[in-house]
């Protein structure tokens, strides 16, 4: 299926370890992010979080494209 860039951001930085890291592709961008969430720990659910591909937001069922950037974008708090 090829490979994506992954970015994180926040505390999916945090709880990842890393800024981004490529991965191989998935059918669909939620599929991917429960890969990662049970890879990494997230315990944010994707209802929480915003998705872009190659800087525009997307939807979650949305398919994945080999060669894409993936943010997964949480919350955040101001202040």
């Amino acid at each position: 299926m090829g490979q994506v860039t992954v970015l994180y951001f926040a505390s999916l930085r945090d709880a990842a370890g890393v800024a981004s890291e490529t991965v191989e592709a998935t059918a669909d961008l939620c599929a991917l992010y429960a890969a990662l969430r049970e890879r990494h720990g997230f315990v944010l659910p994707v209802e929480r979080l915003r998705v872009a591909v190659d800087g525009e937001f997307a939807r979650w069922g949305d398919a994945v494209r080999a060669g894409s950037e993936v943010a997964f974008i949480p919350p955040v708090s101001g202040g």
